[in-house]
């Protein structure tokens, strides 16, 4: 496996990155958490670090499964995951870019990863609302 700088961060990457939006089956498709398992282990063996997740991927199973599978060797891994999509479909300030969905999506996501801190959180997509100097 080659490795990449992630933009200027001077953190290092796996070209390869491994996007998880299809672990678990909550969306009547997907894979198992065996599957899973088994997709993650044959990435990770071959050097990938590298790992792309989001609060709303099936539910928040993708994020499980990721803090599951990583746990033995969180260190190893550098974890994205991202946040605006809505976790509460009647409540408006549970979607969107701005501060309080975003705290509210991070607490939520390290408890679904099972781990104090992420690599890299990220916009899902722009809310055409929340001003770009407040995200940032």
């Amino acid at each position: 496996m080659n490795y990449k700088l992630l933009g200027k961060s001077g953190l290092r990457v796996s070209e390869l990155a491994l996007g998880t939006m299809t672990f678990g089956e909550e969306w009547g498709w997907g894979a198992s958490r065996e599957g899973s398992k088994k997709v993650f282990d044959e990435y990770a063996e071959a050097g990938g670090n590298f790992i792309d997740t989001a609060n709303r991927y099936t539910e928040g199973t993708s994020e499980k499964f990721v803090g599951e599978f990583i746990l033995s060797n969180r260190e190893h891994f550098v974890v994205g995951t991202k946040y605006t999509l809505f976790t509460r479909r009647d409540d408006p300030n549970f979607s969107g870019n701005h501060r309080k969905n975003m705290m509210h999506s991070l607490d939520a996501s390290l408890k679904r990863l099972n781990t104090d801190y992420i690599d890299l959180y990220w916009v899902h997509a722009w809310d055409f609302t929340t001003p770009e100097e407040e995200v940032l």
